[in-house]
């Protein structure tokens, strides 16, 4: 099993530590996973321009195949204009209609304000299911409050954060074994 986390911004940190929080529990209690953070900050990724994804190079092309390959995704976004940021979408917009099909994604969502709570069901989460993702129905919302001296503080959060991976985790196994399953999520 391969789940990747990926940091889906190119400035700032904390949606990495909250990336990360989740991939050290999942290496804690599931070592036998093959885990693996994809930080967008250490991509040189080109814009979508509607070519093939095959035809992509360089880091493009690596970033596609390391999704392409995995069985799971813990997706971190900052939200940026009340909205994802325009890296996440472009990475996106690189993959084929079903790069998710038969894949498991929890999502973890960091902002500044409690207003912006609704973007991952408006923004996120639509172009996921568009791109035949199962994505786990509960997310992590990460107020600016929730960190201290950039590490996670709150405990319902990093609780919140546990829960969220055991499920990815779980529901990973399930459509793993079962790959004829139904969408149940």
């Amino acid at each position: 099993m391969k789940i990747i986390g990926i940091s889906g911004t190119t400035i700032g940190s904390k949606t990495k530590i909250a990336v990360e929080e989740a991939l050290h529990y999942i290496q804690k209690e599931y070592a036998e996973i093959d885990i693996e953070l994809v930080d967008l900050k250490d991509y040189n990724i080109v814009f979508s321009d509607g070519r093939p994804f095959q035809e992509y190079t360089g880091d493009t092309s690596r970033l596609i195949k390391k999704i392409m390959e995995a069985d799971g995704f813990l997706i971190g976004a900052p939200v940026f204009q009340a909205s994802i940021p325009g890296v996440l979408k472009n990475v996106f917009d690189l993959l084929p209609m079903d790069a998710f099909r038969n894949k498991i994604v929890g999502i973890v969502t960091t902002a500044g304000t409690a207003k912006h709570y609704l973007v991952p069901e408006q923004h996120l989460k639509p172009v996921l299911h568009y791109m035949h993702a199962w994505v786990l129905p509960k997310y992590v919302f990460i107020e600016e409050k929730d960190y201290t001296n950039y590490i996670v503080t709150n405990p319902n959060v990093i609780e919140r954060i546990n829960k969220l991976s055991d499920e990815l985790i779980y529901y990973v196994d399930v459509v793993q074994k079962h790959t004829d399953a139904t969408p149940f999520i």
